[in-house]
């Protein structure tokens, strides 16, 4: 078992996804479909961001392990894995954002 606490995380999703009927949280996403998980993950980043908002710094934490948790159900939903983001961060390391997004398909660039 991985002993980092985001790839145990992401191993137990990964688990809930193949196991199908079991009742759970993250067994009802998926069932739902993507356009649910990708429903929760949107609801969780404007959390995070009303909690950074918000003045109390500490609230930021546990909306953004929801973020996260929501993410890595998104990734596992599309057979990708943090692995996935990993190499694209590590693609990216040492290179200017500006740059990086230039680069980009213009279907991917952020207005």
């Amino acid at each position: 078992m991985a002993d980092d606490m985001l790839d145990r995380l992401e191993a137990t999703i990964r688990t809930r996804k193949d196991a199908g009927a079991v009742k759970s949280y993250t067994a009802s996403l998926f069932f739902q479909g993507r356009r649910k998980i990708a429903q929760k993950l949107g609801e969780e980043a404007v959390e995070t961001v009303i909690a950074a908002c918000s003045g109390d710094d500490a609230s930021i934490v546990p909306e953004a392990a929801d973020l996260v948790f929501h993410l890595l159900v998104l990734l596992a939903d599309a057979g990708l894995s943090l692995d996935d983001v990993r190499r694209e961060l590590a693609r990216r390391e040492g290179q200017s954002g500006h740059d990086e997004k230039a680069g980009r398909p213009l279907s991917f660039r952020p207005e």
